[in-house]
């Protein structure tokens, strides 16, 4: 093994596109606001989040992946929690 390969053993590069499974539990921020439901976007991929509030836009909140579409990138995930505010 080279060094170079030593030295970059475990990288990995992060996807534009993130996939999740049901049951995930992710704390994430709220970006929006989609057909009167809260959306959160982890890069391009979108979670309709149930269960949730127009006022937790702009908030990191705890949710559980309910089901997500790999193809189309988004998903629907439940509101567990509120963990904190945004920082603007």
């Amino acid at each position: 093994m080279s060094l170079l390969e030593k030295y970059t053993k475990g990288w990995s590069f992060r996807s534009n596109t993130p996939s999740f499974d049901e049951g995930d539990e992710i704390s994430v921020f709220v970006t929006g606001v989609e057909d009167g439901e809260p959306v959160a976007r982890i890069g391009d991929s979108k979670l309709r989040v149930t269960g949730g509030s127009r006022n937790l836009v702009d908030k990191r909140v705890l949710l559980r992946v309910t089901g997500f579409d790999d193809g189309e990138h988004v998903g629907e995930a439940e509101y567990l929690e509120t963990v904190g505010e945004s920082a603007f």
